[in-house]
């Protein structure tokens, strides 16, 4: 076995996968598109995932269940904010179920979906949509090579399915 060909950190990683919910129900997959490509052992997908990849080699499929702890994190319910409706300042045809962007003290973006608009509160909660839930990936592994010292300097994969400069 050519070892170059493992899964491992500063390794550009490429796979295909579907993601489901633990209905069955599909999330988001990478199908009719390039592979995702990332550089592993820089938590740029959620640790289980990443985790599970380990030692795998191209033309590996599999499924894997990555628990909440390992995937998006439990939910938080100190991320559900509710912010006096005087102090909302977006437009009015923005309405529950919508994403916003929220800024930290320290100038952070932060996403977070519209739970309830009543006449008193904008109510927002922070927390991933996928946190609490166990994710079910479908993967095929479709190439493995070695990252590139562009790449380990800059702490991600360049090329198609990776980041791109402009």
């Amino acid at each position: 076995m050519d070892s170059l060909s493992l899964v491992a950190k500063n390794m550009v990683v490429s796979f295909h996968y579907t993601l489901k919910d633990k209905a069955g129900q599909v999330l988001d997959s990478s199908s009719g598109s390039d592979p995702l490509s990332y550089l592993h052992g820089y938590g740029q997908i959620v640790s289980g995932l990443e985790n599970a990849l380990i030692g795998k080699t191209v033309g590996a499929k599999f499924n894997v269940t990555v628990e909440a702890k390992e995937g998006y994190g439990e939910r938080q319910e100190e991320l559900v904010i509710s912010v006096p409706k005087s102090e909302w300042t977006l437009p009015a045809h923005v309405g529950a179920g919508e994403v916003v962007e929220l800024q930290s003290p320290q100038g952070e973006v932060i996403p977070a979906r519209i739970v309830e608009i009543n006449d008193e509160v904008v109510v927002l909660d922070a927390n991933h949509p996928l946190a609490g839930e166990a994710l079910h990936f479908e993967i095929e592994l479709m190439a493995v090579r070695v990252a590139t010292p562009e790449e380990l300097a800059h702490g991600h994969a360049h090329g198609p399915g990776g980041h791109h400069h402009h």
